[in-house]
């Protein structure tokens, strides 16, 4: 793609070194009333080309860089998502002993058939 990219530009180039050859003239261009503008007919139009490609490239840069912001923000987010998280370690269970008294133990599930939690024995 670099290669067309070249090519047009030198192409670009050589038709205006060519245009510049053959128009050699002096113009007047008439800004106000009273402000009149005497250059070279080549200047005049590498000057209109700016004019109209610098704004242009500008907006396509600025929505070139906002789109790599988004991209980028994009994959960070994806990568974050699909890598796995580590996994907490199942807390010990603990049965009661005689250092550890039972109202520190977690309560015992209540069974969904029998709504009465079971009684130790």
């Amino acid at each position: 793609m670099q290669i067309v990219r070249t090519i047009g530009w030198v192409l670009l180039l050589f038709s205006l070194l060519a245009f510049s050859f053959f128009n050699w003239k002096p113009v007047e261009v008439q800004i106000w009333s009273n402000l009149v503008l005497e250059t070279k007919l080549p200047a005049l139009v590498i000057i209109s080309f700016l004019l109209g490609l610098v704004p242009m490239w500008l907006v396509h840069r600025a929505s070139k860089w906002r789109a790599q912001r988004r991209i980028n923000a994009l994959e960070a987010a994806t990568t974050r998502l699909a890598t796995p998280a580590a996994a907490p370690a199942p807390a010990p269970t603990q049965t009661p002993t005689a250092e550890t008294p039972a109202s520190d133990l977690p309560p015992e599930p209540v069974n969904p058939v029998d709504p009465e939690p079971s009684k130790p024995a």
